[in-house]
């Protein structure tokens, strides 16, 4: 039972009523309308705008809108009271009956309770992390991580078929750095001394790699010229690297379902080609561009360059893919990759991005309108910086890399479960402070702690009940008599599960699974709002005596754990079971 949408449903039937009865215009477009808890929850259960959105159109102010529209609305028995507000929000109170069935629906449908039915099955490519080979996952990639895998996992709840990409960049200058810093180690495994040059890689972690090239190779690359070794190693080092970054996502829960090296573009000329249907777009020419904004005429050298025609399909400038020695822009093998993945059939690809990357968003847009005639989306998700902190001062850890905090330090500080509730806490976009210190305490503060205590008294309390001869299985629970639940705090419960579709939906649609983590605080407070009461007031225990009574309140209390769990799952939490 998803209650917003049958409210809604009910919203529009209504409508129906008043065009019938000549109020209202008919044919009128309901999809602006939505009904969404409101602000103040003493205000009732749910609230609309629909008169508000219908106004223009009718012609007629949204309060008298809205009064005929509470007139039919209160007349369904699933309704209690309708009242107009403001300038014509309509805020509904519903009978407890049908709060309380969401608690059955929970129960029959489980973990699938939420999720959605479409009609249409859309395919959806999310590409993340796709960090450089050079080195271990750092923690700004971390959160790119954990943004990308529960976007993954949200849209594969609502039904869509997901495809988690990682972009290997193996084709650029970097691997050849990363080869020449890896033969230094290689060096050094011999007893030879060794010193990084400015722009190479010191970090201590490929002192092992170095070492592995020795076992792997002996002797036939000491004191050899670079261009004897540099393709082999350079394999090497990135094999190497690409088994330290999947070990790492293993660590944090991250599955990748496919993993694309960009050097394949160059082997198999897809640059070119791809490029080639672009110019037979009328979309490649050469030319000069103007200098950019804020750079002074006298410092800029206007040259003329291979462009792309992103002007075209909506960008602010055209970009080079050429550079003046005739060798790719970065630009070009990413053109050429994202065309790779609109030949492999996807409706919609998502590319979750370093906030750095705000300027490469418009211009790989309209690569994709260009490439697809504009049938194929690309959404692009920024995800800003984290700050470490430890008792709210900046916190640094000993770093294995040289200059960085790795993905593994964190994740061995606190573990996979916190990390990634704790990344999820922010929306992508807004910058995160990670204090190491408030996501390791005991109290509301930590909202990991207050959602994952929430579970483990969840699962006390069935344990407890199950031990004490009731059947808790949830086809037994789902039987019930839910009528015994008329407390306003139960029901104040029951109304927050009831929100669950609703804030799938939105999250879905949004491509926010931010949305997840913070409904799940909130629902854990009214969960720990009711345990207190209980504390109090010995009706509201959830193990009573009279089996009806106990098996009613323990519906209740099941059909919340299960929100909790499908909410941990889209997260890439395992839910606790006990407090430890």
């Amino acid at each position: 039972m998803d209650i917003y949408n049958e409210i809604r449903e009910l919203i529009f039937d209504a409508l129906g009523v008043l065009s019938g009865e000549g109020l209202i215009s008919p044919n009128l477009e309901y999809e602006n309308i939505v009904v969404e808890p409101p602000r103040d929850k003493s205000h009732g259960d749910m609230a609309t705008n629909a008169a508000m959105v219908l106004s223009k159109a009718v012609g007629k102010p949204p309060r008298e809108i809205a009064q005929h529209l509470s007139d039919v609305l209160v007349l369904n028995k699933q309704i209690r009271d309708v009242q107009v507000a403001g300038p014509g929000f309509i805020n509904i109170m519903l009978e407890n009956e049908i709060l309380t069935e969401v608690v059955r629906s929970i129960l029959v449908l489980g973990k699938t309770y939420g999720s959605q039915k479409l009609t249409i099955t859309k395919s959806i490519n999310i590409e993340y992390i796709s960090a450089n080979p050079t080195g271990p996952l750092h923690v700004g990639h971390t959160r790119g991580a954990v943004f990308g895998d529960s976007l993954s996992r949200l849209l594969q709840y609502v039904g869509y078929n997901v495809t988690r990409e990682y972009y290997i960049n193996d084709g650029g200058a970097q691997v050849d750095v990363l080869a020449r810093s890896v033969y230094l180690r290689y060096l050094e495994s011999f007893g030879k001394e060794i010193s990084f040059e400015e722009g190479t890689y010191p970090g201590d972690y490929l002192i092992e790699v170095g070492e592995a090239l020795k076992s792997e190779v002996g002797d036939r690359y000491l004191d050899k010229e670079e261009n004897i070794w540099i393709d082999y190693i350079r394999d090497f080092a990135v094999d190497s690297m690409m088994r330290l970054i999947k070990a790492d996502l293993v660590g944090l829960g991250i599955k990748i379902d496919h993993f694309f090296n960009e050097k394949s573009l160059y082997k198999e000329n897809k640059i070119d080609q791809t490029l080639k249907l672009l110019s037979n777009k009328g979309l490649i020419y050469d030319g000069v561009l103007n200098a950019p904004k804020g750079k002074k005429l006298e410092e800029w050298e206007p040259r003329e360059q291979t462009l792309f025609k992103s002007t075209a399909h909506g960008d602010d400038t055209d970009r080079p893919i050429k550079k003046s020695d005739g060798s790719w822009t970065y630009f070009a093998p990413d053109i050429a990759y994202h065309h790779n993945k609109i030949l492999r059939g996807y409706d919609h690809l998502i590319d979750v991005l370093g906030a750095d990357h705000g300027g490469y968003v418009k211009r790989m847009k309209a690569a994709v309108s260009a490439l697809s005639d504009d049938k194929v989306d690309l959404e692009i998700k920024l995800v800003q910086l984290v700050k470490l902190y430890k008792d709210g001062k900046p916190y640094k850890m000993s770093k294995r890399s040289g200059t960085f905090v790795t993905l593994s330090d964190l994740v061995k500080e606190v573990g996979s479960d916190v990390v990634r509730f704790v990344m999820l806490t922010r929306k992508n976009d807004a910058p995160l402070d990670f204090d190491f210190t408030q996501v390791l305490e005991q109290s509301k503060d930590n909202p990991v702690f207050y959602v994952q205590y929430a579970h483990a008294r969840i699962c006390s309390v069935l344990r407890k009940a199950k031990s004490s001869g009731f059947d808790v299985s949830d086809k037994k629970l789902a039987l019930s008599d839910l009528s015994v639940n008329t407390h306003k705090a139960e029901l104040r419960l029951a109304r927050k599960i009831g929100e669950w579709p609703r804030v799938i939906d939105v999250a879905a649609r949004n491509t926010e699974p931010h949305r997840i983590a913070f409904f799940l605080y909130e629902l854990a407070g009214e969960f720990h709002y009711l345990w207190n009461k209980g504390n109090d007031i010995k009706s509201l225990r959830f193990i009573q005596d009279d089996e009806k009574t106990c098996l009613s309140k323990l519906a209740l209390v099941r059909s919340v754990g299960i929100i909790i769990s499908s909410g941990l799952y889209i997260l890439g939490v395992e839910p606790a079971k006990e407090m430890r």
